[in-house]
């Protein structure tokens, strides 16, 4: 009987190397996705990569207003937290697809 625990566990623990390496492979992948987060019609835009990285950020001078820089702050703020929700999605789908929808703590 341990015989086949050990077959199967010798299979496990193939399987578990190979989703490993995918993981690992979809890690460094994520580093180069960019995702684009807007706000303001798109007067401000921020771009994040797939590890939750801010990039880039892109801001129309039409929206550059001394009177009203809370506005311009909130823009920044909406574009950002967009972009970044945008980039935990697209690693949590890029991530399902290595480990088969199973969920795994600390990998997203």
């Amino acid at each position: 009987m341990s015989k086949g625990l050990g077959g199967n566990m010798g299979g496990f623990i193939k399987h578990a190397q190979e989703m490993q390496k995918k993981i690992a492979e979809i890690q460094e992948n994520l580093k180069n996705r960019i995702v684009e987060g807007s706000a303001g019609g798109g007067m401000v835009a921020a771009f994040v990569n797939g590890h939750q990285e801010i990039v880039k950020l892109k801001i129309d001078p039409k929206v550059v207003d001394p009177d009203d820089v809370e506005m311009l702050e909130d823009l920044i703020l909406a574009a950002v937290s967009q972009a970044v929700k945008k980039s935990k999605d697209l690693a949590k789908d890029e991530m399902g697809k290595a480990t088969g929808g199973l969920s795994i703590p600390g990998l997203v």
